[in-house]
């Protein structure tokens, strides 16, 4: 029986001490200072302050001249924007691409009072003001001739001779030039269709 005692005796001795370290244990700080929550929480406010609405980059913020109106401006922006998007026949999204004509149905997708048809050549039939080619401002449409009797391509002017495009399968939104002789000699004609802005200036009536 006396063994048998003293091995009773130890268990109930250590029993209290195994327990007093188990909670000692739990009652321990966390040495790494580790908090899932503060981390997840830290990482999505981080997330939600880097989120921006789209915005003309530096970068394609110079092609858009000082000169232009706040209208022809935010057309512009609109197709400065979707540079380097390939080329798609009957494409008329950043995501699916664009050709010509939807190209500038994009653009021009914020201006209420402008509703252009699909093709250059309906475009350029019945819809805004012959515009002079000396007489070009930024968001005219300039329209081409190319290996056709009829138009079937169009641009929007950016000022300075340059337009913006999406010429044909194979390449993308893209700028060209006025002074190339290829696009000289194929040029047709110019329309504006943007509204005129109301004039800002205050008459004084008396």
């Amino acid at each position: 029986m006396r063994p048998f005692f003293k091995t009773w005796l130890t268990i109930c001795l250590l029993l209290p001490l195994a327990a007093h370290a188990t909670n000692r244990e739990q009652r321990l700080p966390n040495v790494n200072g580790y908090t899932p929550k503060s981390h997840v929480s830290a990482v999505t406010s981080k997330n939600k302050h880097s989120v921006k609405s789209p915005q003309l980059s530096k970068a394609n913020s110079s092609l858009v001249p000082p000169m232009a109106t706040k209208q022809s401006s935010d057309v512009l922006s609109r197709a400065v924007n979707v540079l380097g998007t390939p080329y798609r026949w009957g494409g008329s999204s950043p995501s699916k691409g664009f050709d010509c004509s939807g190209l500038v149905k994009y653009a021009f997708n914020d201006v209420a009072a402008v509703d252009l048809p699909r093709t250059s050549n309906a475009m350029a039939s019945g819809h805004g003001l012959k515009v002079d080619r000396k007489d070009l401002k930024p968001g005219d449409l300039i329209f081409f001739k190319l290996k056709s009797r009829r138009v079937n391509h169009v641009a929007i002017y950016l000022g300075n001779d340059r337009f913006i495009h999406a010429p044909r399968r194979g390449k993308s939104v893209s700028i060209d030039t006025l002074k190339k002789p290829y696009w000289d000699n194929h040029y047709v004609v110019a329309k504006r269709v943007l509204p005129k802005e109301p004039n800002t200036m205050r008459i004084v009536q008396r």
